[in-house]
């Protein structure tokens, strides 16, 4: 199978998106269509707009009209788009309903604009006409960026579910940490994607926090109140948003600290932070595989590190 993926982002989240590229797909692109043969759901991710699981490409339109009189009748409705993707050539809306008509007439099921069983899509890229089914996320983050309990510097929803993706793509069997979970941004993500994913914190407030914003959402995993060098056992994955505030800038030291128990019980790590920390991830036996610069609102910049 064949699958395009279309991405929405901003210029200052390309970074952060092509990095979740690479940790989905092994592969990243500059514009805003990808070309994979791995299936992702696109509710994951923050920036798949859709997914269309390719049933066929031709060099010209006419070649994907035999294609659709030779389908079979399936008994369910269906309706076609043909999707302007950013980058890419573009068509009016006239010139899409005459696409999406000429193809349609060729199908031996019924069409239906309104509910239709079955959702469509045509893409013209690199020259070839694709068609196939279309997958739509649903945006869940979007609810959890209404939390009952917040914090300044706290990672948003949609950074959040982009640092767990990034540290998580495969989440079958994966076990993973948050060990500096602060008001629980990340975990909240990794549960609503159903990864296995436990917390801890040494800050008894936050800690308050982050189980009552989990808790308003209807997940309860396993979030304790515990200093990262009190955390026992092993796993696949740490995530950590290094802690800090807007007015002190954390010590080599205390990064070290914190990436050498990490190193512990972590096979792999993911690493945010706004201070250099190459420095401590090598004291900690760690090695940098990938590495990006995304800015927050605009005003200082954050550092996500993929180590193993």
């Amino acid at each position: 199978m064949e699958y395009l993926y279309t991405y929405a982002f901003t210029d200052e989240e390309h970074p952060l998106c092509k990095m979740e590229m690479r940790a989905f797909f092994n592969t990243d692109t500059t514009g805003h269509i990808l070309n994979s043969p791995r299936e992702v759901d696109p509710q994951r991710s923050p920036f798949i707009k859709e997914r269309v699981a390719v049933l066929k490409r031709e060099s010209s339109i006419e070649k994907l009209e035999q294609f659709a009189a030779s389908l079979s009748p399936t008994g369910r409705t269906f309706r076609i788009e043909v999707l302007n993707v950013q980058g890419l050539q573009t068509f009016s809306f006239q010139e899409r309903k005459e696409l999406e008509r000429r193809i349609g007439l060729h199908m031996k099921d019924q069409a239906d604009l309104r509910s239709p069983d079955r959702i469509f899509g045509i893409v013209y890229y690199n020259d070839m006409w694709y068609f196939g089914g279309i997958r739509r996320g649903k945006s869940p983050w979007l609810a959890h960026q209404k939390r009952p309990h917040g914090y300044s510097t706290a990672l948003n929803a949609r950074v959040a579910r982009t640092i767990a993706n990034i540290a998580v793509p495969d989440r079958d069997g994966v076990k993973v940490i948050d060990p500096c979970c602060g008001i629980g941004t990340v975990l909240l993500e990794a549960c609503s994607m159903g990864i296995d994913i436990r917390g801890s914190d040494r800050n008894p407030k936050v800690m308050n926090g982050s189980r009552k914003n989990l808790a308003h959402f209807g997940y309860f995993p396993d979030v304790k109140l515990q200093d990262i060098a009190d955390v026992s056992g092993k796993f696949d994955a740490a995530i950590i948003d290094m802690p800090y505030n807007l007015c002190s800038v954390m010590s080599p030291e205390d990064q070290e600290h914190i990436l050498k128990h990490a190193r512990r019980f972590a096979e792999r790590c993911v690493i945010v932070t706004i201070d250099p920390a190459d420095q401590a991830v090598k004291q900690a036996g760690f090695t940098i595989t990938d590495r990006c610069k995304f800015f927050k609102n605009g005003s200082f910049s954050r550092e996500v590190l993929s180590c193993t």
